[in-house]
């Protein structure tokens, strides 16, 4: 059995973490690399950038982050945002990221998840997908959110891993930020239906989210507020993900 996986997310605005409440009302939570290195030493096992207005405004992911972030950290990292061709993606991978996220430019052109597998393997490519309901199915949105595709969620994250995604990063934009818990319903589908791991995103306000999460089929759940000010450590969720039987990586294996 396959270990389960924690990741923090950290929002990132103008150089600044930042939080907020169905992609809205952000908060500052500090300094990115500063926090990502909190949760390294505080035994997380990815962290996840996600440059929150880089695809609105049409800017490029900062590289700067990624190199600065590859200077300073132990595990692994993925960036995002703003992502439009498979030149940014290189020079995101090249500046140190182990990872990159695609979301609305793949939406746009789906070739681009094959043409960046192809290239740099599909254990680099991440597909994120912003999902929220509608009516009785949940469509996909882009641009940080704003644009809703009409897109059937489900089908386009299948779509996505069959093109070469190695991992689909999955938020509901109806939970994000509100503390009341990940949309199991949904989870439990794209689990069902995705043939690579899907890491569950957006609601996390206790740490029994994360676990019931990771109960809905989820390989890797991920969360931001809950840490970001103060809520829990990473440490405390750990611990408490392992007393309730699941398995998640030790220390040791973090480091390795």
């Amino acid at each position: 059995m396959l270990a389960k996986r924690l990741i923090v997310c950290l929002d990132v605005k103008d150089g600044r973490v930042v939080k907020g409440t169905n992609f809205v009302g952000l908060r500052d939570a500090g300094d990115p690399v500063e926090c990502a290195v909190r949760y390294d030493a505080e035994e997380a096992d990815e962290l996840v950038f996600l440059d929150i207005t880089a695809g609105h405004e049409q800017r490029q992911t900062t590289v700067d982050l990624a190199r600065r972030c590859a200077k300073e950290l132990s595990i692994p990292f993925t960036i995002g945002g703003g992502v439009r061709s498979v030149g940014d993606f290189e020079t995101l991978l090249r500046a140190g990221a182990d990872k990159v996220a695609i979301n609305s430019a793949a939406v746009r052109n789906e070739q681009l998840i094959a043409d960046c597998a192809r290239r740099f393997g599909v254990q680099a490519v991440v597909l994120a997908v912003d999902a929220r309901r509608v009516q009785q199915q949940w469509h996909v949105f882009v641009n940080g959110g704003r644009t809703d595709t009409g897109r059937d969620a489900l089908h386009w994250l299948k779509r996505g891993a069959d093109l070469g995604a190695g991992e689909i990063l999955l938020t509901s934009m109806d939970q994000d930020g509100t503390g009341r818990g990940f949309d199991l319903e949904l989870t439990r589908r794209a689990a069902e239906v995705s043939p690579v791991p899907v890491i569950a995103s957006g609601g996390v306000g206790t740490l029994e989210h994360l676990r019931e999460g990771l109960d809905a089929g989820a390989a890797a759940v991920l969360a931001a507020g809950i840490f970001h000010f103060g809520k829990y450590s990473v440490r405390q969720a750990k611990q408490y993900l392992r007393d309730h039987g699941v398995l998640v990586r030790p220390p040791e294996e973090i480091a390795a």
